[in-house]
């Protein structure tokens, strides 16, 4: 098969174009476990155990794949030849994640033993500076498995009711009855876990009741409430709060005296005076039906920073909170007091969010938070990049459902008693990951001929890594090529196994210009299943391509 490339009116290039076709590596794999050209049933039961480690495989999931390839057209009775088992090991049947989707983690533990799915000005639909505020990236943000959805709140022009906006922008704004219908009727429909909503409000005590009977209306019975003291010494367990909605922000009187020490003045004497008539305000405004009946609403509730960097980790035994800092401060604190922030986070909550000066929506690096246990690493959904990438990769573990167990080395001390500590020299290789990136197929049914070059087909090459622990590694380009073939084998030793996402990403090569992307994966190394797998590629906004994908070997060796 030729394909044509015209080059000018009376020019044209033609290129002789290969078919997708099994390596020298799978040829031999089929010759060991077929007899006369033809694998039998029980011959793909052997191969399946053996090579792709599918203890639990019987007659019925080899029957199962027989059946698949039967519905596509590709089977013979008498067994598979070549090209079907190819095929098969190309199918969405032989993904590298688990097949089922299901929860199989502990979901029975403190909220604080989870990595949650969160959002950032879930709101938002561009840029922090003048995007538009809207319902749709709520929606999109729940039906993708976001756990935690944030909402700014501020008085609206009149001072008569409250809306949702990123104040101090040009962002437009958003009803808020709009954006609780949306986190109601969205919240359950592909996980059954508890959606936190993280409500920042900049709101007077007048409207704090507003929006606290907004709220109890709007969600009924599915709001958790704290009713006793039960949950103040640790968080109940997700699995004890399923299909409810709890809110997470400061009661009032810690909200007045956030603002307060957020303000200009260095003075401490003017602080305390501050937050003294911020406390009279209150009271002169009628606690029992305003600050009580807001802070009964809240079931996570955030803490100040007070004691500035220097003493924010000291906790309290006798009360669980929800501390948020920025990247920056997280940066800081991981540098000299790593194992403080991991023992913070064994019984609180940690979340993180971007710094300011990301007025683009772009994302930090989410291992940085969850390495020191940070439970809650609030991105910018709205945006792409590799670091949205890592995080849709961490969240596809545990069937997808927004939760992810933190692993025993963040939740537990050493049998001296001490915490784990993430920036230890000493930290020793505990497994070693091997990757053999054998090919790739689909892009020429999912992308135009010249989408990549004008007058030449593709120059693919394939680059992998491991963000937490290891540099990365490319594979030759294969020049001019839609079904690369690169056989090219990697080794990645692990230190912090439990953590750690592989990640890959395939780009055509441009000598004179940036180099075009063609398709990612990041997918979490605790979910890999060994054996040679088909990984289906996803384009820059995580959305996975029809046909664009990798045919990959993995295999997990204990050092």
């Amino acid at each position: 098969m030729k394909v044509t490339f015209k080059v000018c009116f009376c020019c044209a290039r033609s290129f002789k174009v290969k078919s997708s076709e099994p390596p020298q590596e799978i040829k031999t794999l089929f010759d060991n476990y077929s007899e006369n050209g033809r694998m039998s049933e029980d011959e793909m039961l052997r191969f399946v155990i053996q090579v792709q480690g599918e203890t639990h495989a019987d007659s019925n999931y080899v029957k199962d794949i027989f059946n698949m390839l039967k519905h596509h057209g590709v089977f013979h009775p008498r067994g598979l030849h070549l090209e079907e088992f190819y095929r098969y090991l190309l199918s969405d049947f032989n993904s590298p994640l688990p097949l089922s989707g299901e929860v199989w983690q502990d979901m029975t533990q403190p909220l604080s033993h989870y990595f949650l799915y969160t959002g950032h000005n879930s709101y938002l639909t561009g840029n922090q500076l003048n995007s538009r505020s809207s319902t749709e990236p709520i929606v999109k943000a729940l039906r993708s498995g976001v756990r935690v959805i944030e909402l700014d709140l501020w008085p609206n022009s009149s001072g008569t009711e409250a809306e949702v906006r990123h104040g101090g922008t040009l962002t437009s704004t958003e009803d808020l009855q709009k954006c609780l219908n949306a986190v109601k009727e969205n919240a359950f429909l592909v996980s059954e876990y508890p959606v936190v909503l993280t409500l920042e409000d900049h709101l007077p005590p007048d409207l704090q009741k507003k929006v606290a009977k907004m709220v109890s209306k709007t969600f009924g019975e599915t709001l958790f409430r704290c009713t006793t003291n039960e949950h103040t010494e640790c968080f109940p367990s997700p699995e004890a709060l399923k299909n409810k909605i709890l809110i997470s922000t400061k009661p009032p009187k810690e909200y007045l005296q956030t603002q307060v020490s957020l303000g200009s003045t260095t003075d401490e004497s003017v602080k305390a005076k501050k937050v003294k008539e911020a406390e009279e305000l209150i009271q002169d405004e009628d606690e029992e039906t305003v600050a009580i009946e807001y802070r009964d609403l809240i079931s996570i509730h955030a803490g100040n920073r007070k004691g500035g960097m220097k003493n924010c980790l000291n906790g309290d035994p006798n009360r669980v909170i929800r501390l948020s800092m920025s990247e920056q401060w997280l940066e800081t604190l991981a540098k000299t007091r790593g194992p403080d922030l991991v023992k913070f986070t064994q019984r609180n909550i940690l979340r993180i969010f971007p710094k300011t000066a990301r007025i683009d929506s772009s994302n930090y690096d989410p291992l940085v938070g969850w390495i020191h246990g940070a439970q809650m690493v609030a991105f910018n959904m709205q945006s792409h990049g590799r670091f949205l990438w890592m995080m849709q990769g961490m969240f596809k573990a545990n069937g997808g459902c927004g939760y992810v167990k933190k692993p025993d080395v963040l939740l537990s001390n050493g049998p001296g008693g001490e915490t784990f500590d993430p920036s230890s020299k000493t930290l020793q290789i505990k497994t070693v990951l091997k990757i053999k990136i054998y090919n790739g197929e689909g892009w020429n049914m999912d992308f135009s001929q010249d989408h990549f070059d004008r007058y030449s087909p593709p120059d693919f090459y394939a680059r992998a890594r491991i963000p937490l622990d290891t540099t990365s590694h490319k594979t030759e380009t294969d020049t001019d090529e839609w079904f690369p073939v690169w056989d090219k084998e990697f080794e990645f030793p692990l230190r912090v196994p439990e953590l750690a996402l592989l990640y890959i990403i395939v780009k055509d090569y441009d000598s004179n210009t940036q180099n075009d992307f063609a398709g990612q994966i990041c997918l979490p190394l605790s979910e890999i299943r060994p054996g040679i797998r088909a990984v289906r590629l996803h384009d820059r906004a995580g959305e996975v391509y029809k046909h664009a994908r990798l045919l990959v070997r993995f295999v997990l060796e204990p050092r």
